[in-house]
């Protein structure tokens, strides 16, 4: 078994206990993701997308199975190793951007940098370099609601590749956007995942975006439709048993 796999989940199971009757979210899900793998998530709404990607993230604990990283069980570590792994390893990008208002670009982008410890001078510098990265070395300086929406998703994406992260987890991403935008933000995401050598997890419902994507893991009815190989099917390249 190759223990190199930046992520790999093994045999997880999200299961809520409401009522005396078990409520399956999924179960028996595993997958890994190749270094500098991109990988798209689909499924319907309701099928538990995001509550994998907060699984993979670290943020919910799996009711059964576990999460590895670079090869190290680590869903059910202390918190605070937790919460390291989270800040070092991983990074996150929502549907909305969760920008602080108060914070020019180049200081939201920087605010990892400094919680992780880094010095105001390099946190700065690479602010600046991660936004020069996604089109914005002109608007550094402006808050958030002096950006468009699209902007403010390309602030929000360097912010979550300023602590060199192994991994990042993206939902939804571009779905507050217009189609457009949405292709123009998606576009340069994959081009700075692949030019930062990042593995990359996207859920989203976009099929059009997939294409994109090295391979698409499907979520429905509680398993992943997932194999070792990729085929295309409807023209959207995916992974079936």
């Amino acid at each position: 078994m190759n223990e190199n796999w930046p992520l790999r989940l093994d045999r997880v199971a999200r299961i809520y206990h409401q009522g005396g009757r078990d409520l399956v979210v999924f179960r028996d899900i595993s997958f890994a993701l190749a270094e500098g793998e991109i990988v798209a998530l689909v499924g319907q709404s309701g099928a538990g997308k995001s509550s994998l990607l907060h699984i993979a993230g670290l943020l919910e604990m799996p009711t059964a199975g576990d999460v590895f990283i670079d090869g190290e069980a680590v869903s059910r570590l202390p918190e605070r190793r937790r919460t390291e792994l989270r800040r070092k390893s991983l990074g996150f990008v929502y549907q909305a951007h969760h920008l602080l208002p108060e914070f020019t670009a180049e200081e939201n982008v920087a605010m990892p940098l400094r919680i992780a410890g880094v010095s105001r001078k390099a946190a700065s510098e690479e602010a600046r370099r991660l936004l020069s990265l996604v089109g914005l070395a002109e608007r550094m300086t402006h808050r958030p609601a002096q950006l468009s929406g699209g902007e403010q998703q390309r602030v929000a994406i360097a912010r979550a590749l300023a602590n060199s992260p192994r991994v990042l987890l993206a939902d939804e991403p571009t779905g507050n956007l217009d189609p457009r935008t949405a292709d123009g933000v998606f576009d340069m995401l994959i081009e700075l995942v692949r030019g930062e050598r990042l593995t990359a997890l996207v859920a989203t419902h976009n099929h059009a975006l997939t294409r994109k994507m090295d391979r698409t893991l499907i979520l429905e009815q509680g398993c992943l439709v997932e194999s070792g190989l990729a085929e295309t099917v409807d023209g959207v390249r995916v992974t079936r048993s």
